[in-house]
Order: C-alpha cells, then sequence, then structure tokens
C-alpha cells in the first residue's frame, strides 16, 4: 500500500469562513475577512508530498470571505509578511518555488520517499501539480463566498518566522473599484489558540 500512499494527489483544505480561523481580520462595515492559517507543523504539512519546510519554504492557507451584497476584487492584491525581527517577506512566485525545488543543494533533508521522474528543472509532475492546485489564484470574491489557496513564503535563514508576526493585505476592492480599508493578521491569535489534539 504505500506506492498508493505516494502517488495519491494532492486534496486542498475545504475553507472555512475565514472568522472561524484564529488568525483573522473581520470588515464589519465591509463584510470582508481574511484569514491566515500557517502550516507550520510536520502533521500539517502531511497534505503536501512536497516537502516544503526542507527548502525553507512556509505554507500558509489563505482565505478571504466576501458576506457583502457585491464582488469584491482581489486582483490587485498585496500581501507582506512582516516578522517581529522586521523581515518584509512577499509571497514568492511559482517559478521561484520551482527554481528552489529544482536545486539539490537547497534540500537540507533527504526525502524518504524516491520521487517519480522529473519533470521541468528537477521538478516531477506531481509535484508541479500539487504547487499549481494548492496557489492561492482568485482574482475576485463573489458575493456570500469564499476564496481560499496556499501563498509559499521563503523563510530561509529567519528564526521564529511566526511570533509577533502580522500579515499586512492591500489592494482589495470593492465592486465601483474602491479600495476598502487595508487588512491586518495577528499571526500570534494562531500561535496562541489552543491546538486540536
Amino acid at each position: 500500500m504505500p506506492a498508493l500512499l505516494a502517488s495519491k494527489s494532492f486534496v486542498k483544505p475545504v475553507a472555512k469562513i475565514a472568522i472561524n480561523y484564529p488568525a483573522h481580520d473581520f470588515h464589519r462595515d465591509e463584510k470582508a475577512a481574511i484569514a491566515a492559517d500557517p502550516y507550520d507543523t510536520p502533521e500539517k504539512a502531511k497534505i503536501f508530498s512536497t516537502d516544503f519546510a526542507g527548502h525553507g519554504f512556509l505554507p500558509i492557507f489563505f482565505i478571504v470571505t466576501n458576506d457583502s451584497d457585491q464582488p469584491i476584487s482581489i486582483a490587485n492584491m498585496a500581501i507582506t509578511l512582516l516578522t517581529a525581527h522586521h523581515s518584509k517577506l512577499t509571497p514568492i512566485t511559482t517559478d521561484d518555488l520551482y527554481r528552489r525545488l529544482s536545486n539539490p543543494q537547497s534540500n537540507t533533508r533527504p526525502s524518504p520517499i524516491p520521487l517519480p521522474h522529473k519533470a521541468k528543472g528537477g521538478i516531477s509532475k506531481k509535484e508541479m501539480d500539487e504547487i499549481e492546485s494548492s496557489q492561492f489564484a482568485a482574482r475576485a470574491v463573489e458575493p456570500h463566498t469564499t476564496q481560499s489557496g496556499f501563498l509559499f513564503f521563503d523563510i530561509g535563514g529567519i528564526s521564529s518566522p511566526l511570533a509577533g508576526a502580522l500579515i499586512d493585505i492591500t489592494g482589495v476592492t470593492d465592486g465601483k473599484g474602491n479600495e476598502l480599508m487595508y487588512f491586518e493578521v495577528s499571526v500570534d491569535k494562531y500561535l496562541d489558540a489552543p491546538k486540536n489534539p
């Protein structure tokens, strides 16, 4: 059965409404909420076949809920993870992810599972599919819906990137093109929340 396990396809977590995550910012007047759920433990990271942590990446599940009667645009959304030590991190691009994952020198932990043949520059088709299907790619959030996906941050060389960190989000606009007030998600709310056993 291990071969079956190794070949299973990535399944993105089903997103709850953003306010149901400990680390969120809710704009009551605009009926919009944004949440961040870091996948910072080996247990949570099991949903991926790719060892992102071993390559210096932190996956964060990003959730945007629009409970208003108008769509909101996130096409020009800018996201910054501000660490307690004043590092400003932005989500890494798909090309940069591929580049790092295909560079064997950046892999600090060998994989116990033999990987299938490599496609683009040392990345297997399975890894490429996983990255593509997991990433946050929404451009808008329709009324009374939630959009979600993963953002990947390069945390190589940063110790304790989450403690005291804030995620700032700007560039979210309403249906008329007016920018909503910026969102600020405190990661400590996630760190301080009781963990499920």
